[in-house]
C-alpha cells in the first residue's frame, strides 16, 4: 500500500514525497481511513510506529478542505503532549506535513513565557498542541475557549496518568463541546484509560500496534552487571570505544543525569543533560546541538523517554534501569528507527536486579549478559529469581511548569478558619504588686 491509497490530496502527497516518506506504517494504514471518516479511534501505539502522521495527516487535510475563521482565543484541533519535546516534535511534524497549505498551528508548553502565546491565540488558531499545564493555565486567565474543537486528541495517554494529569485530562475534556472527534493513543492500557475511553468516546475504532512489551527486532540489547561506582568508569570506556554514534544515556533522576554530565565532561566528552529542572530554552538548546551532532551525548531522564525522535541515534545506555519495565521499551525504543540497526546497553548494579528481572519478564527475553568494559571489573552474573525488590525508589517528576495546578482553598469558607493571632503574654506588673504586698 502506498499514500495516494488512503484518499490523501495532492499537495500532501508532494510534501510527503519530498521528506522522504514511501510507504505508509501499519498504524498509519488503519487509522488514516477511519480518522478521516470522523471516527473516534483508539490508539495501542508505542512512539516510532508513525503515529503522529496518522492522525495529523488526515487532520490536515480536513482543515485544508473545510477553511473558516476562527474567533481569538479559539482552535479546532487540540492536541495534547505529555512533555515539552514531545509537544514541539509534533508540532514541527504538522509544520512539515502543511507546506504550502493555509494551516495556522502553534505550540503552547511550560518553562517559557506565555506572552506569544497569548498573541498567536489572538488570531486563533487551525491546530494547537499543548502540555496539559500551560494549556489549562491560559484557560485559568481565559485567554483561551475550548468551544471551537472540532477534534481532540490525547496522545501517551498512559505517560500522562503516570506524572499526575489524569485530572487536569478530564477537566480539558468536559471542556471540550460532547458533539466532536476524539482520538486517544496510548502505549499501554491502564484501567484508568480504558475507563476514561469508555467515558468519553464515541464507539470508538481500536487500532493496536505493536505492544509495549514488544522491542524493535534491529535492537541489539545487552546489559553489563557492575557496582554502582564502577558505572562511570564503565560509561566513560563504552562512550570512546563508541565514539561514532550518537548517544542518549538515561538516569532515573534530574541530579544523577548532572551528575554522569560533569564525570564526562572532566574526561573530556562533550554531553548535555536535559530534565525537568532545565528551563525550556536549555532543554532546547541541549536537543537542537544533540540532533545537529554537535553535542554527541544526552543524558536525559525518563521525561525524555517518549518525546525523543533523533533519526540516526546508534547507541543507548541506561545508565539506570527504570523501575517500570515498560518505561524500558520506550527508551531503548530511541534506537533502531526508520529501518536502522541500534543498539541498546544496560548496567545493573546489585540494587536493580529487581527491576531487570521485571524488564525480561515483560520483553519475554533475557538479554544477553556483556563483559564489562577493558579496566572495569565486572559482577557475575546473578540469579534474578532471587532479587529483592528495592525499598526506596525515586520516581521523576514532571516539570514544575507543566504539572497540574492544585486547587486553592479558601480557609474562611473550607470549615478550617484561619488561625486567629497568638495571645501576647502579658507580663505581671512587678511595681504593684510590690506595693499591694506592703
Amino acid at each position: 500500500m502506498t499514500f495516494d491509497t488512503l484518499g490523501l490530496d495532492e499537495p500532501i502527497l508532494k510534501t510527503l514525497a519530498d521528506a522522504g516518506y514511501t510507504k505508509p506504517t501499519p498504524i498509519q494504514m488503519q487509522a488514516i481511513p477511519m480518522i478521516a471518516a470522523g471516527r473516534d479511534v483508539v490508539g495501542l501505539a508505542q512512539t516510532g510506529t508513525g503515529k503522529t502522521a496518522a492522525f495529523t495527516l488526515p487532520l490536515i487535510q480536513r482543515l485544508n478542505k473545510n477553511q473558516m475563521n476562527t474567533r481569538p482565543g479559539s482552535f479546532r484541533v487540540l492536541i495534547v503532549s505529555p512533555t515539552r519535546e514531545l509537544a514541539a516534535q509534533i508540532h514541527d511534524s504538522i509544520r512539515t506535513y502543511s507546506k504550502g497549505l493555509s494551516i495556522i498551528s502553534a505550540c503552547f508548553v511550560g518553562g517559557v513565557s506565555d506572552k506569544r502565546q497569548k498573541t498567536a491565540l489572538k488570531r486563533g488558531l487551525d491546530i494547537l498542541v499543548a502540555t496539559p499545564g500551560r494549556l489549562l493555565d491560559l484557560a485559568d486567565q481565559t485567554a483561551l475557549r475550548f468551544d471551537a474543537v472540532e477534534t481532540l486528541i490525547l496522545d501517551e495517554a498512559d505517560q500522562m496518568l503516570d506524572i499526575g494529569f489524569l485530572p487536569a485530562i478530564k477537566r480539558i475534556i468536559s471542556a471540550c463541546p460532547k458533539t466532536r472527534q476524539t482520538l486517544l493513543f496510548s502505549a499501554t492500557m491502564p484501567k484508568e484509560i480504558e475507563s476514561l475511553s469508555r467515558q468519553h468516546l464515541h464507539n470508538p475504532e481500536r487500532i493496536a500496534v505493536a505492544a509495549v512489551s514488544k522491542t524493535a527486532d534491529k535492537i541489539e540489547q545487552g546489559v553489563i552487571h557492575v557496582t554502582s561506582d564502577d558505572k562511570i568508569p564503565a560509561i566513560v570506556a563504552l562512550l570512546k570505544q563508541h565514539r561514532e554514534k550518537q548517544t542518549i544515556v538515561f538516569t532515573r533522576t534530574k541530579r544523577g543525569a548532572d551528575r554522569v554530565v560533569r564525570r564526562l565532561e572532566n574526561e573530556g566528552l562533550a554531553a548535555a543533560a536535559i530534565h525537568g529542572n532545565k528551563s525550556q530554552n536549555q532543554r532546547e538548546r541541549a536537543l537542537g546541538a544533540f540532533r545537529e551532532g554537535k553535542c554527541p551525548v544526552l543524558v536525559a531522564t525518563d521525561i525524555a523517554a517518549r518525546g525523543i525522535d533523533v533519526p540516526g541515534i546508534g547507541l543507548v545506555i541506561n545508565f539506570e534501569l527504570p523501575n517500570v519495565p515498560e518505561v524500558y521499551v520506550h527508551r531503548i525504543g530511541r534506537t533502531a528507527r526508520a529501518e536502522r540497526d541500534g543498539l541498546a546497553i544496560s548496567f545493573c548494579d546489585p540494587e536493580e536486579q529487581y527491576y531487570l528481572r521485571d524488564i525480561q519478564r515483560l520483553i519475554k527475553l533475557e538479554i544477553p549478559v556483556l563483559d564489562a568494559p577493558e579496566g572495569v571489573k565486572g559482577l557475575a552474573t546473578p540469579n534474578l529469581e532471587n532479587a529483592r525488590k528495592p525499598k526506596i525508589v525515586q520516581q521523576q517528576r514532571p516539570p514544575r511548569r507543566d504539572r497540574p495546578a492544585k486547587p486553592k482553598v479558601d480557609k474562611r469558607t473550607s470549615g478550617g478558619g484561619a488561625k486567629p493571632p497568638a495571645q501576647r503574654r502579658r507580663r505581671p506588673n512587678r511595681s504593684k504588686q510590690s506595693a499591694g504586698a506592703s
